[in-house]
């Protein structure tokens, strides 16, 4: 026989759990009322909170709350957010823009965007040079640490605890051993995707390591789903690499053995542009760290003849400015338009820009990998690709390896590299960081690979998604479902 103690306690934990729901569900779906700037997104979350009225405010909380506050955002003097109005409003943008003198071209309507987004000039006199693979990557980023003699700052997403990550680790030893300053930043998933943790072997050694937004499972906080997906190492203040590259064996595609091969494309830069990826790292580091800190005064002398400026992108001031400069930049193109990622889930807009784009008799190609990392967005690219096919945007699969470079090409002339793919996780999850480079002599030899890759590549018609069978496509209909959180 159940003692009346029992059901009394049974009682008062199912009351408990009722008035938990009445309070939770009504504040959650009012918040997603009030900050979701997407209706679509605004009525799935207060559905979720109808259906599930305590379930659906906990993953509201853990995965609907894009914008984060943090300590870090005093690095902008006087910065100041309206807790009730600007939740998910990034920094606004420049009214007056200064007039660039000789850089006027066709390009200046672009060259205008993309200062009143981000506050930055585009800077003359800079050296890039691409960097194929981490063959040619990781020789020349060991070289710059190995010479380093003030200052080493590493940002990475994924850094692998095997014979390349080790040989990194090892370089920032000596770099440290030698007296110079050695910070690293590493995500708190990425950190993950090896073990032992490079990271914990790093600070055994005395090395600065923040893990960016680290998971735990007390105190869960929102924003543990926003990922620094940033690329970054900056050596001395003088030289500079970014893109998309990681760290690890995955990226040798020359090795045999190797059974992840990941092809991509890094870049070094020399020159002005140095300074603008310094402060991108120190706004890293404090997101990281939580703790204000000056950006170097180091200001590398011009070396080369290429136009560059910084994109910070992020759920933080940033918001929205990597997907406002590819949109001005799609609206921009007058012959041409390539796209290389391996991960294509772009907003309703950019799709519409893409065809608009066609439509006005601009050669759209984008190609993307034949066999992907990961499947589930693989499935969900090919629901949405016929909505391209259809306005006769040319798209492609490149054969095996898995190709992991983000090229962003318009009329031979710009070119916008960096970390980001082109889904929703990168436009609004992640803090991305990108660099546009005005340079017709480096475009035209990124365009002579991207054209070498299309050649070798297999050509997606409209046809090869229509046949797909009926269980094809609702699986892909299905992962396609939940793109905006791939």
């Amino acid at each position: 026989m159940i003692a009346l103690s029992e059901v009394n306690g049974l009682d008062l934990m199912v009351n408990s759990l009722i008035a938990l729901a009445l309070v939770l569900a009504p504040v959650t779906m009012w918040h997603a009322l009030l900050y979701k700037r997407d209706p679509r997104a605004a009525m799935g979350w207060i559905g979720v909170c109808l259906l599930f009225p305590i379930i659906g405010p906990a993953l509201y909380f853990l995965f609907g709350i894009n914008r984060v506050h943090h300590r870090a955002q005093l690095w902008r003097d006087g910065a100041h957010q309206r807790r009730f109005v600007d939740f998910e409003r990034g920094e606004e943008p420049l009214s007056e823009i200064p007039c660039y003198g000789k850089v006027q071209n066709e390009f200046s309507p672009l060259i205008r965007a993309t200062y009143a987004l981000t506050g930055l000039p585009l800077l003359e006199g800079n050296r890039v040079v691409i960097l194929r693979n981490g063959e040619q990557a990781f020789p020349a980023m060991l070289d710059a640490i190995n010479g380093a003699e003030r200052s080493v700052d590493l940002s990475t997403y994924i850094f692998e605890s095997n014979a390349s990550g080790g040989a990194f680790a090892e370089a920032l030893y000596g770099a440290q051993s030698r007296g110079a300053a050695v910070r690293v930043i590493v995500d708190g998933m990425g950190d993950l995707y090896s073990w032992p943790r490079i990271s914990s072997r790093l600070r055994r050694r005395g090395i600065r390591v923040e893990r960016f937004h680290p998971p735990r499972l007390m105190p869960v906080l929102p924003g543990f789903n926003l990922r620094n997906h940033r690329k970054l190492l900056l050596v001395d203040g003088q030289i500079a690499f970014t893109g998309g590259m990681n760290l690890g064996d995955r990226h040798l595609v020359a090795e045999s053995a190797n059974k992840k091969k990941t092809a991509d494309i890094h870049f070094q830069f020399q020159g002005p542009i140095v300074a603008q990826l310094t402060a991108g790292f120190t706004q890293t580091w404090q997101l990281a760290s939580g703790r204000v800190v000056k950006a170097g005064s180091t200001e590398p002398s011009e070396c080369g003849d290429s136009r560059c400026r910084v994109i910070v992108d992020g759920p933080d001031m940033n918001l929205d400015k990597l997907s406002h400069v590819l949109m001005a930049a799609i609206a921009q193109a007058k012959s041409s338009i390539r796209i290389m990622t391996p991960y294509f889930l772009p907003p309703r807009e950019m799709l519409t820009a893409l065809q608009t784009a066609a439509l006005r008799g601009v050669v759209v190609t984008l190609v993307l990998p034949e066999k992907n990392n990961l499947p589930y967005v693989h499935w969900a690219m090919r629901n949405m690709l016929w909505e391209l096919l259809y306005y006769n945007v040319r798209v492609v699969y490149q054969a095996p390896p898995f190709n992991h470079s983000k090229l962003f090409l318009v009329d031979g002339q710009y070119l916008l590299i960096g970390s980001a793919n082109l889904d929703s996780r990168s436009l609004r999850l992640n803090y991305e960081l990108s660099v546009e480079i005005y340079d017709p002599l480096l475009a035209v030899e990124l365009e002579q690979e991207f054209e070498r890759r299309v050649a070798g590549g297999v050509e997606l018609g409209l046809s090869d998604l229509d046949g797909r069978s009926l269980l094809s496509r609702s699986r892909d209909a299905l992962c396609w479902l939940f793109s905006p959180y791939l």
